[in-house]
């Protein structure tokens, strides 16, 4: 709706938006806000630094669970669901060991334990193998 009465501003906001079936004070409300945002919206940008932060230094391990302890930690006063819509809406997740491969790198290089046993595993008594 902006773009558009910003891109032909010939045209006149009362007659575009008369066209539109929107009220003009809708525009001027979304106008405003998006010039002078609330100071939840302000405080929202603050504390996705601060959590684009803790995630970043977690090696991007850390998810929403932890990112709000280490917050609290720190004497930030905020809410464990503030934090996860924040986290979400910034494209920022934890990773679990229990989904997927898990935190463990194997080297394709490495050489493998030798076999003393040569695959017999039968003993003749308790630790006599």
């Amino acid at each position: 709706m902006r773009a558009l009465i910003d891109e032909h501003p010939h045209l006149g906001v009362e007659p575009v938006l008369r066209e539109l079936h929107i009220p003009s004070s809708t525009y001027y409300r979304r106008r405003r806000a998006e010039e002078q945002p609330c100071e939840r919206r302000r405080r929202d940008v603050e504390l996705t630094g601060r959590i684009r932060q803790v995630h970043q230094d977690s090696g991007g391990i850390y998810g929403s669970p932890r990112v709000h302890a280490v917050l609290r930690r720190a004497g930030i006063q905020v809410g464990r669901k503030r934090v996860e819509r924040l986290m979400r809406q910034a494209g920022l997740a934890g990773i679990s060991p229990r989904k997927g491969k898990g935190f463990t790198r194997h080297d394709p290089d490495a050489d493998l334990a030798p076999d003393l046993v040569q695959r017999d595993f039968t003993a003749p008594a308790p630790n006599r193998l």
